[in-house]
């Protein structure tokens, strides 16, 4: 068995103990690995502005029995790791160009096994939120005999970057539920937060549902649409949560009761989702529509 993979996996479950215990197999009595405290692939959203934004980790010491020295701990941007993680996953990362590692040398002290690093990343506004961006910062050296972990397992944070687009945030959102039992047909209107999914869309809650009922929303940039005197780009919605999610592009206002009304947009001015669906889970159609504006 290969040392590093074994050891990736020990420490998973048990480096921050004191005690290793039975995990810690006899062929490692005695060894020390400097590691990413659940190092590896994490994901931190960035808003397309120039300020700063700082993340820390944990970086580690594994080992069956407490360090008796100090050990230093060199950290570096490590272009590699990005070009090895996309080979491994097919993914297509590119290098975050704006990073600087505040602490690049820390000291864990005799006797204790744990240290904070912390990073700063900043001029997201300067970068597509339809590319991939990774901050790839590895455990380059250590002393005192302690081996770092593999650059592409425990011995890096591969900290994604995406940036946030336009449509993701906070969105108050204004409508009707059409349920087939009258009495449980109502008005929506509450607040719902939209997260970035790519480039061009953004996944939150359906209707007044809650985290088990939830949407994509992918917005069509290619053509702008008019609908009446309102600039507009297509909207496709996603359903999950119901057995059947469908769209509905066009029909009555469920409020006003108005006819030949458009939806599924968005309004380009207003800065807000129009959106008409239905779904249904083996039974008769709920019906929705909601109108969530840009808070």
């Amino acid at each position: 068995m290969i040392v590093s993979f074994l050891a990736s996996v020990l420490f998973l479950n048990s480096c921050l103990k004191d005690n290793v215990g039975m995990d810690w197999t006899s062929d490692l009595k005695g060894k020390m690995y400097a590691e990413v405290w659940k190092g590896g692939f994490s994901a931190l959203s960035l808003q397309p502005v120039p300020d700063s934004v700082d993340f820390k980790f944990l970086v580690n010491i594994a080992t069956d029995a407490l360090p008796t020295k100090d050990i230093t701990l060199t950290l570096a941007v490590n272009p590699d790791a990005v070009t090895g993680y996309n080979k491994l996953k097919t993914a297509n990362y590119q290098l975050y160009p704006y990073i600087r590692i505040v602490n690049p040398t820390v000291v864990i002290k005799a006797g204790t096994r744990n240290a904070y690093v912390h990073v700063k990343v900043w001029n997201a506004n300067l970068l597509s939120a339809c590319d991939n961006f990774m901050a790839p910062i590895s455990i380059t050296a250590a002393t005192g005999g302690v081996i770092p972990s593999d650059a592409l397992n425990q011995g890096s944070r591969l900290m994604a970057l995406p940036i946030a687009n336009k449509y993701q945030g906070t969105y108050h959102a204004y409508g009707y539920f059409k349920h087939p039992t009258a009495a449980s047909s109502r008005y929506i209107d509450l607040d719902k937060d939209y997260s970035t999914l790519t480039c061009k869309s953004v996944h939150g809650d359906l209707a007044d549902l809650g985290p088990d009922y939830n949407m994509d929303l992918i917005v069509d940039e290619s053509k702008v649409v008019m609908v009446g005197t309102k600039s507009t780009y297509k909207v496709t919605i996603i359903g999950y949560g119901a057995q059947v999610t469908e769209q509905v592009d066009s029909g009555d206002d469920l409020i006003t009761g108005a006819t030949g009304v458009t939806f599924n947009y968005w309004d380009i001015d207003a800065q807000a989702f129009v959106l008409r669906y239905h779904y249904n889970n083996g039974a008769a159609w709920r019906e929705i529509m909601e109108t969530l504006t840009k808070k």
